[in-house]
């Protein structure tokens, strides 16, 4: 059994920063690809960033704001987002793929006021 568990959403002014934590249970994820997702209201879910062992990757929309990073130690995965504005408003979600099946978290709501 796969648990992804997101935490650290919130509300924050434009401008402001949070670093949401995607806690994985019931496997090694060090060599997995790790994803954040986000879903705004009325939107179809889109993709965030992601995280290898070859490197990260960014949708242009946050790129230079947004930083994705794991502790595999912690078997944990983070999205550090800075400079946040209100279009960054969404539902949070953390994803990965075991053997062909894909597994999300319930997600974490952060909110950017203007």
């Amino acid at each position: 059994q796969v648990q992804l568990v997101e935490s650290g959403g919130g509300l924050v002014q434009a401008g402001g920063s949070l670093r949401l934590s995607c806690a994985a249970a019931g496997r090694t994820f060090s060599s997995h690809v790790m994803s954040w997702f986000r879903q705004a209201p009325g939107k179809e879910r889109e993709f965030v960033a992601l995280i290898s062992s070859g490197g990260t990757n960014y949708a242009s929309s946050v790129k230079g704001r947004f930083t994705i990073s794991r502790d595999n130690a912690k078997n944990t995965v983070y999205l550090q987002m800075n400079s946040l504005k209100p279009e960054d408003t969404a539902v949070y979600y953390c994803t990965t793929v075991f053997r062909g099946i894909p597994y999300w978290g319930q997600g974490t709501q952060v909110t950017v006021s203007s």
